[in-house]
């Protein structure tokens, strides 16, 4: 009977979710879910200098919003490797027993000065044959093969690694903590992990790994190692240089199906002339076998764009409640009392094939549910720099008095006010447009001057004509 593939991600809940660990979890999502498998989320806790519960959390909800959570039944965790200490430690001593690791007693400065005399870089071996047995501030080593190892991977092919590159790297620290190395494998025993899916910059530990493995009795996983996510410099995405927090975005009103979308064409591409495509599709055609070689370019102008094809395909019901977030409670920018949920759902269609994240619908709105607008002072000076700018106001504002107000209504005044100065509908709502909503860009303009009343419009023009003067 063949093995269930069972397929894992490992993050360590020391800051915010990399949009790159996102990626790396829906591939390893997607690829359980083709093959029948299982998705095992192990939480790598065991720096207890970094590691916080806010952060394990953010890991938990992050995935969750990419449906990536225990409501399937492919889905086995969150398990912690703090809790496989033990094992850890049994492995060790296991690999010391058995000659395949041995204890070192030289501090980092032996080994620099070693280094040094000798011309040579890094550890040299030194304590192999020494017959050390463990003590305080010893290290445990793993005694590294002659020869070479050679890494099959999905996505790089055949890997070879000389192990004369490889020095005898350290299992087990001075204090008797376990190394990342060691725990990880251990680890993926324990819980019989068949497939390692990661970013590429853990390739290097590919072969010490493997060792590991063979050493404790044991095949090693599938191996694929994926692209890195970079910057517009094609800088590796860094949390400190770089937006890549999951939550961020997903703050912004990215939309999840969009932003799954986005991540799961970076390095790969569905069949078709279009990159959006429903998610099934995703699944049913990825590959790893076709995943591109070389770094991804995270571009967040492409990422807003697949979002906003994404808020216009969704139906009006449901765009509206995916917005209520930032219409209700702390997210919106006016008293509660004043939202009306009848009026932003008449002016929703026209909002919706113009916003490119949920957080920028109250921007196009608030006019509607403020006693007055808040006024961009640069969208007020150049609206109003034209000489005509006054006048014409003032023209329409009269035409608004006596006009039925309707939106085809209310731009007849506003034509008939433009043909009288030889100007065009576009220039002769510009200043009109600051006036009523405070900005220079927004939704259609007289469907909204209809929905704020005849009062309201003409008090707001009259606020814009005194600013003026």
């Amino acid at each position: 009977m063949a093995q269930t593939p069972r397929y894992r991600f490992a993050p360590s809940p020391t800051g915010y979710f990399h949009v790159g660990g996102a990626r790396t979890a829906l591939y390893n999502w997607i690829l359980a879910l083709q093959s029948n498998g299982v998705f095992v989320l192990r939480i790598e806790d065991t720096d207890d200098s970094r590691n916080n519960p806010q952060w394990t959390q953010g890991i938990l909800d992050a995935l969750a919003w990419l449906g990536i959570d225990n409501k399937d039944s492919h889905f086995e965790g969150p398990f912690f490797q703090s809790a496989n200490a033990a094992l850890h430690v049994e492995a060790a001593e296991k690999l010391f027993a058995q000659g395949a690791a041995y204890y070192c007693d030289l501090s980092s400065e032996d080994i620099q000065k070693r280094a040094k005399e000798s011309g040579k870089q890094g550890y040299d071996g030194y304590s192999r044959d020494r017959g050390l047995g463990p003590g305080e501030g010893r290290v445990l080593r793993f005694r590294v093969p002659e020869g070479a190892t050679i890494v099959q991977d999905q996505v790089r092919g055949s890997v070879e690694f000389d192990n004369l590159t490889i020095e005898d790297f350290v299992l087990l620290r001075g204090n008797g903590s376990p190394v990342f190395l060691l725990a990880n494998v251990v680890d993926d025993i324990t819980q019989g992990i068949t497939h390692v899916v990661r970013a590429e910059e853990h390739l290097p530990n590919a072969p010490k790994q493997q060792m590991i493995w063979r050493a404790l009795g044991h095949e090693p996983p599938s191996w694929a190692h994926v692209p890195v996510l970079v910057n517009e410099q094609r800088k590796k995405l860094s949390k400190r240089r770089d937006k890549v927090a999951v939550e961020q975005y997903r703050e912004e009103g990215i939309l999840s199906a969009a932003m799954k979308n986005y991540l799961m064409t970076l390095g790969w591409a569905p069949t078709g002339d279009t990159e959006i495509v429903p998610f099934e599709k995703i699944t049913a055609e990825f590959d790893l076998s076709s995943v591109n070689h070389s770094p991804a370019f995270f571009d967040i102008v492409k990422l807003h764009s697949f979002n906003a094809d994404y808020i216009r395909a969704m139906p009006l019901d449901e765009f509206i409640r995916a917005c209520e977030p930032w219409l209700t409670g702390e997210k919106a920018p006016w008293q509660a009392s004043a939202f009306d949920a009848k009026v932003f759902a008449e002016i929703a269609p026209l909002v919706q094939t113009r916003v490119q994240l949920l957080q920028d619908v109250p921007s196009m709105v608030d006019f509607l549910f403020c006693d007055l607008p808040t006024i961009d002072d640069a969208a007020f000076a150049k609206a109003f720099a034209p000489e005509w700018a006054s006048t014409t106001l003032i023209e329409i504002r009269e035409g608004f008095k006596t006009c039925e107000f309707t939106p085809d209504a209310l731009k007849a005044v506003v034509e008939a006010v433009g043909e009288k100065h030889s100007l065009k509908l576009g220039k002769m709502q510009a200043p009109l447009r600051v006036a009523v909503t405070g900005r220079s860009v927004g939704p259609p303009l007289f469907e909204p001057i209809a929905m704020l009343g005849r009062d309201a419009t003409l008090k707001r023009i009259d606020v814009a004509l005194a600013k003026k003067v």
